[in-house]
């Protein structure tokens, strides 16, 4: 991070730090609490319905039940599917290793 006041941020940087501060977190409790301060209430819905809509594709559930019970916009839930079929892989590994399993094909 900047820490000489006359330095300019660094955007990239700033990103890694982010990243490795998620990674050195340990409990759900201090991952919630760093969530509430970081981001806004809305902000962490979106992303447990998206995660949520992830764990459903892969469990093979179609567009229309994912959005009967996610109330997810179509247009999001299409992303996420974009995502796990051309994205980085970060959906399916990291459910695969954190979520007992889910990320994995069936």
């Amino acid at each position: 991070m900047a820490e000489n006041l006359n330095e300019k941020f660094d955007k990239e940087q700033a990103r890694r730090d982010l990243y490795e501060l998620f990674a050195g977190i340990t409990t759900a409790d201090d991952f919630e609490k760093l969530l509430a301060d970081l981001c806004t209430y809305t902000e962490v819905e979106q992303l447990s319905q998206r995660l949520l809509c992830a764990k459903l594709l892969l469990k093979g559930y179609t567009y229309n039940k994912i959005i009967e019970i996610t109330d997810i916009s179509s247009a999001t839930l299409s992303r996420v599917s974009r995502c796990l079929q051309h994205g980085s892989g970060g959906y399916r590994e990291v459910l695969g290793k954190y979520n007992g399993g889910e990320g994995q094909d069936e």
